[in-house]
């Protein structure tokens, strides 16, 4: 048996925090995208927009990111615990990538330490939903918890 929860009670919670990522996530590259728009897809023009600075590349990433979290969410049935998984485990090594690289270079996608703490946040709030939101069939979850430790406690 896994240790990640199945059938969370607070399972709608943990959705709707990831829903709230995707939207964050579009709503930035939205707005980055029309304040950054004419300094070409890897341009460095220092310009912030939600105390974030990054360039037009990131926002395009963001709008898709923050798409594709949105639409697993409504389709639901597990995808979105796959999604967010993934999505946030990617996120948190986008963040450690540019904070390595962030006075060099390297930094292609134009990132302050703002947009890098922001960049692992919304990566830990995707891990965090994907493993509370899982669902399954009653027979198939096994006992609550509370159940497990009467159990454990009476034997």
């Amino acid at each position: 048996m896994a240790h990640n929860p199945v059938n969370h009670p607070l399972r709608p919670l943990y959705r709707a925090l990831g829903a709230l990522a995707g939207v964050y996530l579009v709503l930035f590259g939205i707005l980055n995208a029309i304040v950054t728009g004419d300094e070409g897809l890897f341009g460095h023009a220092g310009d912030r927009v939600l105390g974030q600075e990054a360039n037009l590349f990131w926002s395009i990433v963001c709008v898709l990111v923050g798409a594709i979290v949105l639409i697993a969410t409504v389709i639901g049935r597990n995808a979105d615990t796959v999604v967010d998984r993934y999505f946030g485990w990617g996120l948190l090594v986008v963040g450690s990538y540019e904070l390595a690289t962030i006075r060099t270079d390297a930094n292609f996608l134009d990132f302050s330490v703002s947009t890098v703490v922001v960049t692992y946040l919304v990566g830990l709030v995707l891990i965090m939903a994907a493993y509370y939101s899982k669902v399954a069939p009653e027979q198939e979850a096994g006992a609550p918890r509370q159940a497990r430790e009467r159990q454990s406690q009476s034997a």
